[in-house]
């Protein structure tokens, strides 16, 4: 990495020591708290206005037309009007104020979601012939075909407008086991301190506890640091367990009141995910382990471990304290997208001049990292820079998010603005694989290469075999509950324990406390079925960059020009569909069984190192 001409300032504690040009600009979505509030109230009448057009849609193409075009409005105004006083609160969120005022949007969202219960039931009683012929002949109209064949094709989940406005009071109640799963896990959790073998004393909240698995060398201190960590959800282990049941229940309940078969297949149907899908990937990868597995047996050899813990899955092989400064990053990370042509190169450029980024860790400030779009401006990242090569493929992550972002509002009318889940890590993912292979080119020695190598294969191995193994369990526990089966923290255990023998077999050891390790994850209990989406769009994303940087140019041009149309997509067609037209097949075994291949590659490759 080349040195920077002007030094990146240190990261400051306090906001205001932080140089303005490394935080985000958000006066480009309000230049003051006045002009938000202004917003905010004309949100808040609107959405009476909205609920006064309930029992016109049959009337003619013209009221539906003005139905869809007030409520792309309003969810435009509601998402500007709830973006500037959440990024402003992930600034400090020690701030009561301005919580409050996101907070008070909260509720504004959930007395929109009521005002629209009407919509869809309204809409299906109109038939679907009719609202086609209205379509051929109003071109205006006919820019919501796809969001209208979308209510059709779910009509049998629909439920009559009592059903659905039930359904929509239930929502803020629907949330309750993952708020008190959060306010167990921090608020109201007493993580104990250790006293490691330098004589320093540490609080093992999930931060420190990382840290000390990242950087300490000594394998008792992690283990010391396990156990403290763990043993204060094992303490809680029962609540634990009947939070995640209730949140199984409360998925199962949702599925049964709209028809569904199975809590699986009511989180696919949305977007038309073929249960398969799912199963396959779990199956491909149970599979695949091999390569997985002799990655962990090099580790246990190279560090020297009689016992190798999941605790000693972080640390790294080599000692590497090369330290990353912000200002000398950004023209790597946006050379090495070079393969995707010089407008997308452009566009990233125009991201990190323009202070898109919130930079560097100030007290308060939210932790982790991400990307939030907002319509009609441009996308926001936040980061936590600490100069570390995880922040540096942080950083293209995040700016992946943005790129699938800005082309996705640049191209598509706000109803398709927004792309799912499903397609969501691939532009990100991509991003990091090719600056994996920018980095790898310009490697200064064999030591600084074993530790790209090494963080490209800790990539795949928790993004794409920890998030199937998390899949996997979300699978076996939400079956249990379809078949009326207990889940008790004992089942859980038990279920956890033999998913890690499956994946890992004899190449990692387990501690006995090792099978609650299922009782911190935040997905289980917020976004139940999500997990498995990083897995397939990892794989999307390894097909992807091979096609778009190997073989001739014209080849390798159609597949940067399908690339791109993907990332312009949104949400204007099902994403199994949008990913075919970018050539990627993930009904087919061998879309998933890349990765294994991939990985098998790069282990290969640190063998020889």
């Amino acid at each position: 990495m080349t040195t920077a001409a002007e030094p990146t300032p240190p990261p400051a504690r306090r906001r205001a020591d932080i140089p303005v040009e490394y935080t985000w600009n958000l006066a480009d979505i309000y230049p003051n708290w006045e002009t938000w509030e202004a917003d905010r109230a004309l949100l808040e009448a609107k959405i009476e206005a909205y609920a006064a057009l309930k029992g016109t849609l049959a009337q003619s193409p013209a009221h539906l037309l003005a139905a869809f075009r007030l409520g792309d409005a309003l969810e435009q105004l509601a998402h500007t009007v709830y973006f500037y006083p959440s990024l402003r609160y992930d600034e400090d969120q020690r701030n009561n104020e301005i919580n409050a005022r996101r907070q008070s949007v909260e509720a504004l969202f959930a007395r929109w979601q009521q005002a629209q219960s009407w919509f869809n039931p309204e809409l299906l009683a109109v038939p679907l012939e009719t609202i086609r012929g209205w379509m051929e002949h109003d071109g205006a109209l006919a820019v919501y075909r796809f969001a209208i064949e979308e209510v059709y094709r779910q009509q049998e989940h629909v439920l009559d407008e009592p059903g659905e406005r039930l359904l929509a009071l239930a929502a803020r109640l629907t949330s309750a086991p993952g708020e008190a799963y959060m306010a167990l896990s921090t608020s109201d959790a007493s993580f104990p301190s250790v006293t490691l073998s330098t004589g320093e004393t540490v609080t093992m909240s999930y931060g420190q506890y990382r840290a000390v698995l990242a950087t300490n060398r000594n394998q008792a201190d992690r283990r010391s640091a396990f156990l403290a960590h763990y043993g204060t959800y094992a303490g809680n282990i029962n609540t634990y367990a009947s939070l995640y049941h209730s949140v199984c229940q409360r998925d199962w309940f949702a599925a049964r009141s709209r028809g569904y078969g199975s809590t699986l297949e009511a989180a696919l149907h949305g977007n038309a995910i073929p249960v398969a899908v799912v199963e396959n990937l779990i199956s491909a990868a149970r599979a695949g382990v091999d390569p997985m597995r002799r990655y962990h047996r090099l580790r246990r050899n190279r560090l020297k471990l009689d016992a190798y813990y999941p605790y000693d899955f972080t640390i790294p092989l080599v000692e590497w304290n090369h330290r990353y400064e912000y200002a000398s990053i950004l023209a790597p990370i946006v050379d090495a997208v070079a393969p995707l042509g010089a407008e997308y190169q452009a566009r990233m450029r125009r991201g990190f001049a323009e202070r898109w980024v919130d930079v560097f860790e100030n007290d308060g400030k939210r932790s982790g990292a991400y990307s939030a779009g907002v319509y009609g401006k441009h996308p926001y990242m936040l980061m936590n820079w600490n100069e570390t090569l995880d922040d540096v493929f942080t950083m293209a992550h995040e700016m992946g998010h943005s790129m699938h972002t800005l082309f996705s509002h640049e191209t598509q009318p706000f109803v398709y603005s927004d792309y799912t889940i499903f397609v969501a890590e691939v532009a990100s993912t991509l991003n990091e694989a090719l600056l994996l292979d920018h980095l790898l080119a310009r490697a200064a020695d064999a030591t600084e290469r074993s530790v790209l190598l090494q963080h490209a294969i800790d990539n795949i191995t928790s993004t794409f075999y920890t998030q199937v193994m998390f899949a996997d369990f979300e699978l076996q526990v939400h079956r249990r509950v379809e078949r009326d089966e207990a889940v008790t923290a004992e089942v859980l255990n038990a279920i956890y324990r033999d998913l890690c023998e499956a994946y890992y077999g004899d190449a990692v050891d387990l501690e006995p406390l090792t099978p609650i390790t299922w009782a911190r994850i935040p997905h289980f209990y917020n976004t139940p079925f999500y997990v498995y989406q990083y897995a397939t769009c990892f794989a999307s994303a390894a097909q992807l960059a091979t096609t778009i940087t190997d073989g001739p140019e014209e080849v390798r041009k159609t597949s940067r020009d399908r690339y791109i149309a993907l990332l312009s997509a949104g949400g204007n067609d099902h994403p199994m569909r949008q990913l075919a037209k970018a050539g990627v097949d993930l009904s087919q075994p061998g879309t998933v069984g890349a990765v294994v291949g991939q990985l098998d590659r790069l282990v290969s490759q640190l063998e020889q190192i």
